[in-house]
């Protein structure tokens, strides 16, 4: 077996990392890395100590809310902001980082990732945001899809 590149590397570890997710719709991983080194990982679920969807259902579902929309009707936060609030939990800069995720990030993460820093963004399956793409873009952050 030949040995994977650095972006394989970092994205299987990112698929691992979304086996942790507890959402019913979407599981999704992150990890932000820079010089080769992980900085912080998440998945999308909700807050530390509060019960998570796998445990009282989804109100996304109920509601029957399309993928993309209404954001703050969900108990859940997503992958990238659970990986930059483990950063800054524990005293992390990820200035001129990179995160690999399982999905492009929405508007809201990119927003987050934008003014932590993160410069590339490398993701596995695409998103409907057009603004986050517009954001990111004239951010100058790269978004890189990955054929994995």
């Amino acid at each position: 077996m030949s040995r994977p590149t650095w972006e394989s590397y970092f994205m299987l570890i990112t698929k691992n990392v979304a086996t942790r997710s507890t959402c019913l719709r979407r599981k999704t991983g992150a990890v932000i890395v820079r010089d080769k080194r992980i900085l912080a990982t998440g998945y999308n679920g909700a807050p530390s100590g509060i019960k998570h969807c796998d445990e009282v259902g989804c109100l996304r579902e109920e509601l029957n809310i399309a993928s993309g929309e209404r954001h703050e009707l969900c108990r859940g936060l997503h992958a990238e902001q659970n990986a930059i609030l483990q950063a800054a939990l524990h005293g992390v800069s990820l200035k001129d980082s990179e995160i690999y995720t399982t999905h492009e990030p929405c508007i809201l993460c990119s927003k987050m990732l934008i003014n932590v820093g993160v410069k590339r963004i490398y993701y596995l399956e695409s998103y409907p945001d057009e603004l986050a793409r517009e954001l990111l873009k004239e951010a100058g952050v790269e978004t890189i899809p990955v054929d994995f």
